[in-house]
């Protein structure tokens, strides 16, 4: 299977229209390169907010709400492109109403085969919590591709160990995270968290990212960072866990995942993280003492 995670420069659309033309670019720059999979950032949605003219886009709250007009035409864009293209579409994220003005941060996948799924984000980073307006997610899901076990983690959610390894038990063995950060602080703790939900648990993890200006939004105004798939630093996989990442100027990058190579690194791992998971979960080890010199 064929994975492309994208380094997408925010942009700042005249119309709905602009923004569908430019989505049908970038995909099928993925489909024609064999992606199977092609995953697009956090907060992609909030691009829309350009269309609608500066005293919206300048207010998040206003755009929050404004976007929503978008909601069935960003599902019908998605998951028409994904079957034209017969290919998985993991569309970043869209703040969606929940009722009461107040929103999600959710991920829709479209299929090729006309379905719809989805995840919330789960933990709420500092700006999130600051708008007043965003809730968290309150279901952890697993979604079957292709005969593939995937989970999807947005952004902040990568840097938790614990939900990640509840969709590994649950079958996951490809972890999707889109992800949105202003900082190279940011940047580094979402990369570090996918490291290491990809050593922990034996996954491949695909990281998509915003990147550039975008002075014109107060949530999309700075972007750093790398679109990256990572693999476990182990036998079979590269030894930095990188198997693919974008550079400056780069759109798309892309990896072969062999799923069936997991079973094969773990018959000769150097460490099996994910084998020993339960070595840390012993009632000796659940609390830490206060140890005291003789």
């Amino acid at each position: 299977m064929k994975i492309a995670v994208a380094r997408y420069p925010v942009g700042s659309p005249a119309s709905f229209e602009d923004f569908a033309a430019r989505q049908a670019e970038v995909l099928g720059q993925a489909a024609a390169a064999g992606a199977r999979i092609a995953v697009l950032p956090e907060y992609l949605s909030l691009e829309l907010a350009a269309t609608l003219g500066q005293p919206i886009f300048s207010d998040l709250q206003a755009s929050l709400a404004a976007i929503q007009q978008y909601r069935q035409r960003w599902l019908s864009l998605f998951g028409g492109l994904a079957a034209e293209l017969d290919m998985h579409v993991v569309a970043g994220s869209f703040l969606l109403d929940t009722g009461n003005a107040r929103f999600r941060n959710r991920c829709d996948w479209l299929t090729p085969q006309g379905q719809h799924l989805w995840q919330d984000k789960l933990q709420l980073t500092g700006f999130e919590k600051a708008t007043g307006v965003i809730d968290p997610g309150d279901a952890l899901k697993v979604f079957e591709v292709d005969g593939v076990r995937v989970g999807v983690a947005i952004c902040y959610d990568s840097e938790f160990p614990l939900p990640v390894r509840r969709q590994y038990e649950a079958g996951a063995r490809l972890l999707v995270v889109p992800s949105c950060t202003d900082t190279a602080a940011g940047a580094t703790r979402v990369r570090i968290g996918c490291l290491a939900r990809a050593l922990e648990n034996r996954m491949f993890v695909a990281q998509a990212v915003t990147a550039g200006l975008a002075e014109w939004s107060p949530a999309l105004d700075v972007n750093t960072g790398e679109a990256a798939i990572y693999a476990p630093m182990d036998v079979g996989f590269p030894a930095d866990g990188v198997m693919a990442q974008t550079t400056e100027g780069q759109l798309w990058a892309y990896a072969d995942l062999d799923f069936a190579a997991f079973e094969a690194s773990r018959r000769r791992a150097q460490v099996a993280n994910d084998r020993d998971w339960a070595g840390q979960l012993q009632p000796a080890l659940a609390h830490a003492v206060l140890s005291r010199a003789d």
